[in-house]
């Protein structure tokens, strides 16, 4: 079980990873349309080199990152988006927990590898496992606040008959390097209501 949640980190960091990389290389392709056939002639090439970036990154991450607890208790589901009815039938109190790995950036940011279960809004078994970047802003001397992006694998039984599927949601922190509250947010799918518009807390502490 441990090996298979360290493959299914390593593939979602490296993919990515790899996703950041095409983009800036689209990017840079579009305002200099002069060096097009040359980018595309080294292509082959600056992919191996960007998956073998996005492995070494990975293995950065859980060979020397700093190991915390992941502890989960509420979701709270949007008033304007649910009925009355419908959130006391819902569960609010999502008890879980998992584990993270977490390192620094040389711009003092954070990049993290994670998994954890939780139990979801209709009482039943969510798994999660991911990656997230965080931009990160002191505060004081101690107190800091972060906010980026995650992307992971989720699996919950009211979805693809429990096998996993992607998403990629904002994050957000606050507190100390060592012991954090953070949450995430599920937007609304569609106008109708009764779908997403769920924002999900959690605490991490750091593991000395």
């Amino acid at each position: 079980m441990l090996k298979l949640t360290t493959i299914s980190l390593r593939a979602i960091l490296c993919a990515s990873s790899l996703m950041v990389c095409m983009s800036s290389q689209a990017q840079s392709q579009a305002n200099n349309p002069s060096s097009n056939q040359a980018n595309n002639q080294a292509t082959s090439q600056e992919e191996m080199g960007w998956w073998d970036s996005a492995k070494a990154k990975t293995n950065k991450i859980l060979d020397e990152g700093d190991l915390s607890i992941m502890i989960a208790g509420h979701t709270h589901h949007g008033r304007g988006t649910y009925t009355r009815e419908r959130i006391a039938e819902l569960n609010e109190h999502t008890w879980g927990m998992g584990f993270s790995k977490a390192i620094r950036t040389k711009e003092d940011n954070e990049e993290s590898l994670f998994a954890m279960v939780i139990s979801d809004s209709h009482y039943k078994p969510q798994p999660m496992a991911g990656y997230a970047y965080q931009w990160m802003k002191p505060l004081g001397d101690k107190v800091e606040v972060g906010g980026g992006l995650t992307a992971l694998l989720i699996s919950r039984t009211d979805y693809f008959s429990g096998i996993p599927f992607p998403a990629i949601l904002p994050v957000a922190s606050i507190g100390t390097r060592s012991s954090k509250l953070m949450a995430t947010y599920v937007p609304r799918f569609s106008r109708n209501k009764g779908n997403g518009d769920v924002l999900f807390l959690f605490a991490r502490f750091e593991l000395k």
